[in-house]
């Protein structure tokens, strides 16, 4: 077990839809935009751990502490997400995701490592997307749970669209054994210190 205390301040957070991994605009183009800054006052030095993009949603770890921001990071910690992807995914494409995919990275093709994926047997219990999700008129989706240790920009979207099914909702719930649990879209949570048990 890996406990972390300091005289840092750490934050777990439910970050929602339409909202950038930091915590104020660097520039003019981004004056419309919505930021962690938006949700609550957080003290000066904070930095989100493993970012997630303006259109994905769910688990975020904030801390004033750079070196634990490093650890969680690197690809001792486990990441797990929920993803809504576009038709009935298939049993191969699962076993391919699991295998490993080639995605695009930084201009280079990049292969992912291998990882754990599964089907949803049922649509999980999330709060509600601000942005709603195209309704079954326009055919079927599915979810997946796919845990990885590595985070390549925009990784899992990537992923579920090398093997045809895209990504049409994505939320992180799981960062080591620290779980989405009941929060709901906006909540943050100040604690002592990040217990990421493994």
């Amino acid at each position: 077990m890996e406990v972390f205390e300091q005289a840092h301040r750490h934050f777990i957070i439910y970050k929602p839809y339409g909202y950038l991994s930091q915590f104020y605009s660097n520039s003019k183009q981004q004056h419309k935009k919505r930021f962690l800054g938006d949700l609550y006052d957080f003290p000066e030095g904070s930095m989100a751990i493993g970012r997630l993009d303006e259109k994905s949603e769910g688990l975020l770890l904030i801390t004033t502490d750079g070196k634990m921001s490093d650890f969680v990071n690197s690809q001792k910690v486990d990441k797990e997400y929920y993803a809504q992807v576009n038709g009935d995914i298939t049993e191969d494409a699962i076993a391919t995701l699991k295998t490993g995919v080639e995605i695009g990275f930084e201009g280079k093709k990049y292969m992912t490592k291998p990882c754990r994926v599964f089907k949803l047997d049922k649509e999980p219990c999330l709060p509600e997307r601000s942005k709603k999700i195209r309704d079954s008129r326009h055919g079927p989706t599915s979810w997946v749970s796919i845990t990885l240790n590595e985070g390549k920009f925009r990784q899992v979207r990537k992923m579920t669209s090398a093997v045809g099914f895209p990504t049409l909702r994505l939320v992180r719930v799981r960062v080591g054994a620290i779980n989405l649990d009941s929060m709901n879209t906006g909540d943050v949570i100040e604690v002592n210190a990040f217990d990421l048990n493994f």
